[in-house]
């Protein structure tokens, strides 16, 4: 199989289109054969990012490469960045306003989620100039 490469937009503050990319990128695995269970961490850790973009950084990009044995995710956003990634591993711990809470999203959970399914993680984040995520789901 050759390396596939997909880029994704991601829309600020637009919760109706968030999961758009992990969705495409789901579909594309199971059309390729992909295990179900790769297959799901790989979408549940794109679409934590996603959310996370839209909730805290007004958007950002996804780019993404699908290698014979493996996935690789970047998400980078230009949003306020993470002043303590520390404290923002920690289960539970969330900036998320009110409002977005009342939706059902900002419980904490979006970092954490991403680190546990995935088999690689890294984060570097500057404030006042954005976050940038990477991401590695092996197949089996």
């Amino acid at each position: 199989m050759p390396s596939l490469h997909y880029e994704y937009q991601v829309s600020g503050d637009d919760f109706t289109r968030a999961g758009e990319a992990s969705s495409d990128i789901k579909n594309k695995l199971k059309q390729m054969g992909v295990s179900p269970s790769a297959v799901r961490k790989a979408a549940i850790a794109i679409y934590e990012g996603e959310i996370n973009m839209v909730i805290h950084a007004g958007g950002g990009a996804i780019s993404v490469e699908i290698l014979p044995d493996q996935i690789a995710m970047e998400l980078i956003d230009h949003g306020p960045g993470i002043a303590d990634i520390g404290l923002a591993m920690q289960e539970g711990y969330s900036t998320a306003p009110d409002a977005v809470r009342s939706l059902g999203f900002g419980a904490g959970m979006g970092l954490p989620n991403m680190k546990k399914y995935s088999d690689e993680m890294t984060i570097t984040s500057r404030v006042g100039e954005g976050t940038t995520v990477s991401m590695v789901v092996r197949f089996e």
